[in-house]
């Protein structure tokens, strides 16, 4: 049975991005809904008729939903260990897993003075002292990783992993708010753009036309 993946606008949608991204790069097929975000009550309860949370992604599988971006990844390593979403190295896998949850659970300053929008024209603005450290901590993490695994292959593990799905969105925010950052942050970030499931999720971004005026006040 086929997947279908619930996803808000690609344009600001972070959230969505990653489990799109993930399974999009692993060949993983799936059907894909788009629900406007914050527009109305009918969109609104088309999420809520997919899942309670009310909030995208969702990953629908048969009978079995699966909400929230992290979920959705381990639920798709699980149901595809052929796409070997996780490094096989038990402590690879470990060390992906750490990196993935704490963007899932961390850096709100980032993600509050950063919000994404792929058509925000590229440019810096002031920042918190703690969005500064969470830039800085994430490109320590980015250089850790590749420090570790980079004879293996690009991306932060090696082979592209459900870790560089998670810090997807964190590639554009740097982009889009010209975030000054190292030579080894700025190669990672190259890899990621050459992705191609990175590229078609911006592409597809940029040609949406919805405007979320709460978004588009920076």
């Amino acid at each position: 049975m086929s997947l279908t993946l619930v996803i808000g606008n690609k344009n600001y949608s972070s959230w969505s991005m990653r489990p799109w991204v993930a399974l999009k790069a692993c060949g993983i097929p799936f059907a894909e809904v788009f629900v406007p975000l914050y527009t109305d009550a009918a969109d609104k309860q088309r999420i809520l008729d997919v899942t309670p949370s009310g909030k995208v992604p969702a990953l629908v599988d048969g009978e079995i939903t699966v909400w929230d971006s992290l979920a959705i990844i381990e639920y798709a390593a699980e149901r595809f260990p052929d796409a070997k979403l996780w490094p096989e190295d038990r402590a690879a896998r470990a060390h992906a897993r750490s990196v993935s949850a704490e963007m899932h659970s961390g850096f709100m300053p980032l993600r509050n003075e950063c919000g994404m929008n792929l058509h925000r024209p590229i440019r810096a603005k002031a920042l918190s002292d703690d969005a500064k450290a969470n830039i800085r901590r994430i490109q320590q993490i980015w250089a850790d990783c590749r420090a570790r695994y980079g004879k293996y292959g690009p991306y932060l593990f090696g082979a592209f992993s459900g870790a560089d799905a998670m810090y997807a969105p964190v590639v554009h925010r740097f982009l889009t708010y010209d975030i000054d950052v190292t030579p080894e942050a700025r190669a990672y970030m190259d890899t990621m753009q050459a992705l191609p499931a990175f590229r078609q999720w911006t592409d597809e971004g940029l040609a949406e036309t919805i405007v979320i005026p709460r978004f588009e006040d920076d």
